[in-house]
């Protein structure tokens, strides 16, 4: 007893924290080795004592709270979550099921024999996380700011929490709070939001040892709420009488407004107009249906409208197609023609006018070699001198 007590107080025990040797009596002391071990809160572990030149002695493993799990290979707590699996002269093998947090700590094996030897196996018990809850603190609203929390309450260690928005990560503002054991934390990303982002997806995603690699998201689908717009679709066409208009206004806004009003500039609508939300119908037109129809729609953000002129013409009235390139479009680019071709003639007349000037100027001085040559062969000269000729 007083071996062990000593060996309790020595320093590389207490600063090992986990491999405990106790050496009492003579040299020739028979050796135990106890592994470490980690594992998931309601995982499966195991923990091994490995025995060297094992004599048939008795071996004890005992628990955190020194309470005897196995005695010699005989069960002595009613702890059915612990099953000796092994026990051989070389190994004791215990697995134990369903890990719980309050299982964490030193498991003891140790062998008597005339001298008491014993190891600590360190059982560390990690709390994954659980998937990540993600909260909204407002509603988004277009032009705004929108600012999300994501929380883990249980980890141990305290799990990291990232967050992405369109496959990037960005960045977020965490804090962490212990309680016991585990630790709960939070964090916090805010940023501006348009119409554009509304059901655009963000992430928050936990990363945890105890998850060997794999990690745990959510997924939040943004709501940003904005204006309505409205757009009618015209029918395609002229409209001669007889024929059956049908107009369709084309919504859009969050939320989406479910009221869509039909009506008629200066006038009411057709008595045989039927408006069946957001298609407007008027069978059998006649002139007098002629008019500005417009479609209104509105949310609790702004209002929205659109028009479409109706022109009724007669069953045998002959209406010019329209173009799809508008007549000024067509007139500026002839008239820019026109100006390019007359600017090259101009051009050419200059060039053509300049030529023929230089071309006499050069001929009235040919003319004045050629009579002085002539002058010369009138007058006579010596005989040696041949003729000239000149070309001009």
């Amino acid at each position: 007893m007083r071996s062990a007590r000593s060996c309790r107080h020595s320093p590389l025990a207490a600063a090992a924290g986990i491999l405990l040797l106790c050496l009492a009596g003579r040299v020739r002391a028979q050796e135990v080795q106890a592994e470490n071990v980690t594992v998931a809160e309601g995982g499966q572990a195991e923990i091994n004592c490995k025995l060297h030149q094992y004599d048939g002695s008795i071996v004890v493993i005992q628990n955190p709270s020194r309470q005897t799990l196995f005695f010699n290979g005989t069960r002595a707590l009613k702890d059915e979550r612990f099953q000796l699996v092994e026990f051989t002269q070389k190994q004791v093998r215990i697995v134990l099921s369903n890990a719980r947090l309050e299982d964490e700590g030193g498991y003891y094996c140790q062998l008597y024999t005339e001298d008491t030897h014993h190891q600590i196996a360190i059982l560390t018990v990690l709390v994954p996380p659980d998937s990540p809850l993600v909260e909204v603190k407002e509603q988004a609203v277009e032009g705004g700011e929108v600012e999300l929390t994501c929380s883990v309450p249980r980890s141990r260690p305290a799990a990291t929490l990232r967050w992405y928005r369109d496959r990037k990560e960005i960045k977020g503002t965490s804090s962490k709070q212990e309680n016991g054991k585990v630790f709960s934390i939070t964090s916090t990303v805010r940023f501006r939001v348009d119409r554009k982002d509304h059901s655009s997806i963000v992430t928050c995603e936990a990363i945890h040892p105890a998850l060997r690699g794999q990690r745990k998201q959510t997924q939040y689908v943004l709501d940003v709420q904005y204006s309505p717009t409205a757009r009618i679709h015209p029918p395609q066409g002229v409209m001669r009488e007889g024929d059956t208009l049908i107009l369709t206004c084309a919504v859009n806004g969050n939320p989406l407004p479910r009221d869509i009003k039909w009506s008629r500039a200066n006038e009411t609508l057709p008595e045989r107009a039927l408006t069946e939300g957001e298609v407007l119908t008027i069978p059998s037109l006649s002139m007098l249906d002629n008019g500005t129809y417009s479609c209104q729609v509105a949310n609790k953000h702004g209002r929205s409208s659109d028009q479409y002129v109706l022109v009724v013409y007669d069953p045998g009235a002959i209406v010019e197609a329209q173009t799809s390139v508008p007549y000024a479009i067509v007139g500026g680019i002839l008239a820019l023609l026109v100006f390019l071709v007359i600017c090259v003639l101009i051009i050419m007349v200059w060039c053509s006018i300049r030529q023929k000037g230089s071309y006499l100027t050069h001929e009235a001085s040919g003319l004045d070699e050629h009579g002085e040559a002539r002058e010369a062969f009138l007058n006579g000269g010596d005989g040696h001198k041949r003729k000239e000729e000149f070309f001009i």
